[in-house]
């Protein structure tokens, strides 16, 4: 194509793009589903079918429940984590007793969202890409109660669910930040009313366990720093990648894999930057790991 004619297009190109990423942002609601109950399911993913017969598994925005399922070292770390946000790691004066806590509140929370969703519900999605693990093909979701209240607001509220996790403008129009600080205010007055698993927080030793947790994940990041735990030659599609897959990654831990998420779609490598806690630094060492696709 001619010069002159490029630079005509380019403007046009600019548009669809620019209309490409606000198509792929905005969110499509899905009234009447149905929760499908499984045995993998926890209290914020799980498997809803919708009238015309599709099948989706669901990740909540923005909320964490208590790992149920501890497959592999990730799962327990991350279920590790989660006692040490609540402050429960010393309960009972052992870990298999702090464990065995935890995951009862993971069950109470998984019983609370199937009691919700028995009746008909309605999901707003943008079909982002939710494999937090890599192990399922999840897709992001609010859920909309048939009371008209939000499933994961509802499950902090209860004491059932951290606020935590990937956040994004909602249905209610809230937008990305709005959203995180009213969950953040549900959560505080779950803590202060000792609803659910805030019940059993030893609040001497919380900041302490945080701490340990912070010191750990900053450890965590200089253990692999340079190679990484990616396989030799091994490339990360920063647009697609699972939260686990981006933690592979070089200084990369779960909130900043988090954050990434939210950022998506990226146009180039170098918009990482944008990422809160990535630097010039961090992206130095990244950029041979990364594509863009």
């Amino acid at each position: 194509m001619p010069r002159l004619g490029m630079i005509r297009l380019a403007p046009l190109l600019f548009l669809l793009v620019a209309m490409q990423s606000l198509w792929a942002a905005e969110l499509k609601s899905i009234p009447n589903c149905k929760l499908e109950v499984t045995d993998w399911a926890d209290g914020d993913s799980f498997l809803i079918h919708t009238p015309a017969g599709q099948f989706y598994t669901i990740r909540l925005y923005g909320v964490d429940c208590v790992e149920l399922h501890i497959g592999d070292a990730t799962d327990a770390r991350r279920l590790r984590s989660q006692r040490r946000y609540f402050g429960i790691t010393e309960f009972g004066g052992s870990a298999e007793k702090s464990i065995e806590l935890a995951k009862s509140y993971g069950q109470l929370a998984k019983g609370e969202t199937v009691k919700l969703l028995s009746k008909p519900f309605t999901v707003h999605t943008a079909f982002a890409d939710g494999r937090g693990d890599g192990k399922h093909k999840r897709i992001y979701a609010f859920i909309e109660l048939s009371s008209g209240e939000d499933l994961g607001a509802s499950l902090v509220a209860k004491g059932l669910a951290r606020a935590y996790g990937v956040a994004r403008s909602t249905y209610k129009g809230q937008s990305q930040d709005e959203m995180r600080e009213s969950l953040a205010d549900l959560e505080l007055q779950a803590a202060k009313r000792d609803l659910g698993i805030w019940a059993k927080t030893d609040w001497e030793n919380l900041p302490e366990e945080r701490r340990q947790e912070r010191e750990e994940e900053e450890m965590l990041a200089l253990a692999v720093d340079g190679g990484g735990g990616l396989p030799p030659g091994a490339k990360v599609n920063i647009n697609t990648a699972a939260r686990d897959e981006l933690m592979l990654l070089p200084g990369i831990g779960e909130i900043t894999a988090n954050r990434i998420i939210e950022k998506r779609p990226f146009n180039k490598v170098e918009d990482l930057t944008k990422v809160s806690g990535i630097g010039e630094g961090t992206l130095k060492k990244l950029r041979e790991s990364l594509v863009v696709e």
